[in-house]
């Protein structure tokens, strides 16, 4: 959530970059509304303090053994129902300030390219270089499915479209990605975390899913509880309404957990495969950092992030977003990509975001430094990485002209298995 303090000094610098958000934005009512605020706050201070010096009138006038006449207890009541009419005025303008505030996207960090959406990316690095098969490589869901490690026919029998049954070697690979992405990232001084998979609403809006993304989110209709759509939800509300210790930041955590996405609005895109379920593994990287410390700490979050498929020895790419192509409570994000040998191209594996203070407003964690002095810390979080989307590419990156699928070297101590053949 965006500090109401910057709107009403830089307006205009707000507007515009809303509008390289593509959202043009009309902040005359927020701001009429933060003026009306201040005026009701004043109105109930004057009428608090007049009616604290009529009631100590009173106490005064009964240690005289006096009684206190009908008409300054008149005046009392009065006084207390005006501001409890005040209060309730108060109240409902300050839900709609943070209606208002809620809706708003984050600002842009300076370095990211203005832009109106994807076709605005700046590639960064490529690591890695794809390689060159001697015959077409096939989709990894037809390896999958010709390995008899994936089944899309059974899963849409039990749970409807975009849904992926793993099997035999397929669930030793998945599991071993994900364990592997656990261990390496806690080498790297992550603190592996394993937090609920339902949240309340609370949380879903503290990072940013609502109101927003209300509809990509699965629901529990009988309860305040919604299915994460990433782990990145239930661990950076670890903190809410915490107060850190500079000396205790940064903090890192790593976590596993099955995400949960309705994917609403790109019926048709990637409907085979393991790209674009509705449940899915990854494993996320969530940070707590102090702000002089975020802008070097998402440079380091790309790479930890990136590190894991240099070791998988799979081509991938960095993307900086554009403006117009980054998430609702970003400032600045970096897509990695990895290379799909099955459609010679790269494809979003990991997205790397630094949300400044956005999020930690909205959950209000705050950084005390030791000087007593107390501030938002800033929140980032990054894919370490998507465990399907790594099945995916370590299928089609690996696999043989006969079928088979030889294991990455790091992930065969937790197969037991060097290849996968077809059983056929």
């Amino acid at each position: 959530m965006l500090d109401i303090k910057v709107i009403r000094e830089n307006v205009g610098f707000v507007k515009q970059a809303m509008l390289s958000r593509n959202k043009n934005v009309d902040f005359e009512q927020l701001l009429k509304w933060d003026q009306e605020r201040k005026v009701v706050i004043s109105e109930i201070e004057s009428l608090r303090l007049k009616r604290n010096e009529e009631s100590e009138k009173v106490g005064n006038l009964k240690r005289e053994g006096k009684e206190p006449s009908l008409e300054l207890l008149e005046e009392i009541n009065e006084s207390r129902d005006v501001i409890q009419q005040q209060e309730e005025q108060l109240l409902m303008i300050e839900n709609q300030i943070e209606d208002f505030l809620l809706s708003l996207p984050n600002i842009p960090d300076e370095s990211v390219p203005v832009g109106k959406d994807e076709k605005d990316n700046k590639v960064i690095r490529l690591v890695g270089e794809p390689k060159e098969f001697s015959f077409k490589p096939k989709h990894h869901w037809e390896i999958g499915e010709k390995l008899g490690i994936l089944d899309f026919e059974v899963a849409s029998k039990i749970s409807g479209s975009r849904f992926v049954v793993f099997k035999n070697e397929g669930c030793a690979l998945e599991r071993a990605i994900i364990s592997f992405f656990l261990d390496t990232h806690k080498e790297k001084g992550y603190q592996e975390i394993m937090a609920p998979y339902l949240v309340k609403s609370a949380s879903m809006r503290g990072t940013g899913q609502l109101p927003k993304f209300g509809e990509d989110a699965f629901k529990c209709e009988d309860d305040d509880l919604y299915l994460i759509p990433t782990a990145e939800v239930s661990v950076t509300n670890i903190y809410r309404d915490d107060m850190l210790d500079e000396s205790k930041l940064p903090q890192k955590f790593v976590s596993y957990s099955a995400c949960f996405r309705r994917e609403a609005g790109t019926y048709g895109r990637d409907t085979k495969g393991l790209i674009r379920n509705h449940q899915f593994e990854k494993v996320e990287l969530v940070k707590f950092v102090s702000p002089k410390d975020s802008n070097e700490q998402l440079e380091s979050l790309v790479c930890d992030a990136g590190h894991v498929l240099e070791l998988l020895g799979l081509p991938y790419r960095v993307v900086l977003l554009s403006t117009g192509d980054m998430g609702f409570s970003s400032s600045k994000t970096y897509d990695l990509e990895v290379w799909l040998s099955g459609d010679s191209m790269y494809r979003e594996i990991s997205s790397c975001s630094n949300f400044k203070d956005f999020q930690a407003r909205r959950m209000n964690i705050k950084i005390k430094y030791k000087d007593k002095k107390k501030e938002f810390l800033h929140t980032l979080n990054g894919s370490g990485v998507a465990a399907g989307r790594t099945f995916a590419a370590v299928l089609e990156y690996y696999q043989q002209e006969d079928g088979s699928v030889i294991i990455p070297e790091v992930l065969r101590k937790y197969t037991n298995f060097n290849i996968i053949r077809s059983k056929k």
